[in-house]
């Protein structure tokens, strides 16, 4: 990550300080966080103290007012030490709908707090009968009198099981499918609101996904979060930003699993002789170190463009597509060049290989990025 262009030294003293609040307090958790299944709310109250979250909101709502580049630094140093966390949710994915799309109201009552780790946020889009479709989704919205009344069933949602606030995509004009979707604050203190399990997944075990269950979920017309009947198109205009922060961390995790296969076979022998000087393992890692330095590469050329307000829908899903599958690649390769240890829970690859195969999944499927992409040509 040496070099990188379209970073100032402001930018790299932020970098910094986020290198040494991982380490304070990160490291000594991580294992912890683990086995429990979520993060200690302490970490976020630490976060926001420390100016990692949501650095874009405004200074008028308790923020930094800065551009994307400082969200991309603090994810892609989250990305490298490998710590799954919905704190990048909350920075780069939803505290932008309430910035762009919040009333005046909205953004004193709920940023702030966002920002200091006081509220942790969740968008609630995928059901369990509807994934990157996002048009056949069945969660309504009603309206009634002064208010909506909620109703439906989300699941896979990140943040679900600490969430103080929930961005609701629901339908408030059924018969208009897409056309009829609306994003709605949910307070998770709401009657009628609760949630699932936190579900057991595969890999990225200290960040909790859930189900929420909306029953009769009665909220103020004032928890509307933009126009009425205008949500699906909210959301389409907040994907370049969800793709390329997926595709940082991707990249992120894939220069971290290089440096433990490295670091890792230069340390082990076979044979009389270290399993780096093998000409199959210093080629294989050639190979994944090119890839990086492209990867490096266009990462930084992205943000340019997405800081300018020129990331396309198709770039963006064109960096999530390479980088996760990239990412795939590379931490595949660094498990088999850790033989038999790479499978064990006390390698820290064993990990960042099971957190990276989601990433090929959600925000998006590789398959849907493709089609995105092919739309495009």
């Amino acid at each position: 990550m040496d070099r990188r262009v379209g970073y100032s030294a402001e930018h790299e003293m932020f970098r910094d300080s986020v290198k040494k609040f991982l380490e304070l307090e990160f490291a000594p958790n991580h294992q912890r966080w683990e086995e429990k299944g979520w993060i200690d709310k302490s970490f976020w109250l630490a976060s926001g103290q420390a100016g990692l979250l949501c650095p874009t909101v405004p200074e008028a709502y308790g923020g930094l007012d800065l551009d994307y580049r400082y969200n991309a630094i603090v994810n892609e140093e989250i990305g490298y030490h490998g710590l799954m966390t919905g704190t990048v949710l909350q920075s780069d994915i939803v505290a932008g709908y309430i910035i762009d799309h919040g009333t005046e109201e909205q953004k004193l009552a709920y940023l702030p707090k966002m920002v200091s780790g006081e509220l942790i946020a969740a968008i609630a889009m995928t059901e369990p009968g509807a994934g990157s479709d996002l048009q056949g989704i069945m969660a309504t919205a009603r309206r009634d009198g002064d208010g909506y009344v909620v109703n439906g069933a989300k699941t896979y949602i990140s943040n679900g099981q600490m969430a103080d606030l929930v961005i609701v995509v629901a339908k408030t004009s059924p018969e208009k499918a897409g056309k009829g979707i609306s994003l709605l604050l949910v307070e998770s203190d709401r009657e009628g609101f609760s949630r699932g399990r936190n579900l057991d997944k595969i890999g990225q075990h200290c960040s909790d996904t859930s189900e929420l269950f909306f029953e009769n979920v009665r909220i103020p017309a004032s928890n509307l979060l933009g126009e009425e009947n205008r949500g699906f198109t909210y959301l389409m205009n907040a994907l370049p930003q969800e793709r390329l922060s997926l595709a940082i961390s991707a990249q992120a995790s894939a220069q971290r699993a290089f440096d433990e296969a490295v670091a890792f076979t230069k340390d082990r022998k076979a044979f009389g002789r270290s399993v780096f000087d093998f000409q199959n393992t210093r080629f294989s890692l050639a190979d994944a170190k090119a890839k990086l330095q492209l990867g490096w590469a266009h990462i930084d050329w992205c943000i340019t463009r997405h800081v300018a307000g020129d990331l396309s829908a198709a770039e963006a899903s064109a960096a999530k597509l390479w980088h996760t599958e990239t990412l795939w690649q590379i931490v595949d390769l660094a498990l088999q060049l850790h033989g038999g240890a790479g499978y064990m829970n006390e390698y820290a690859i064993a990990r960042l290989w099971r957190d990276a195969r989601v990433q090929r999944i959600y925000g998006g499927t590789s398959e849907i990025m493709r089609e995105i992409i092919g739309r495009s040509l």
